[in-house]
């Protein structure tokens, strides 16, 4: 009797097992859409608020003189 238990407690904890991959699965795709999502929206607003979108940052005042 004890090795059907056994058996049918390795089976719940392999179905346990699966549903948790699936689920941790998921959450991984909805992570990654998310993130790209939110990547997506920092490159539009920075381009919009001329935030350096192409490249195009402008320093002033940042060149060191030497006095020789």
């Amino acid at each position: 009797m004890g090795a059907v238990v056994s058996c049918i407690e390795a089976i719940f904890r392999g179905i346990g097992a699966c549903l948790m991959a699936i689920v941790n699965g998921v959450a991984s795709v909805l992570q990654a859409i998310i993130s790209a999502i939110a990547g997506l929206f920092d490159i539009i607003i920075s381009c919009l608020t001329c935030g350096g979108g192409g490249g195009r940052r402008h320093r002033r005042g940042t060149t060191t003189r030497s006095g020789i």
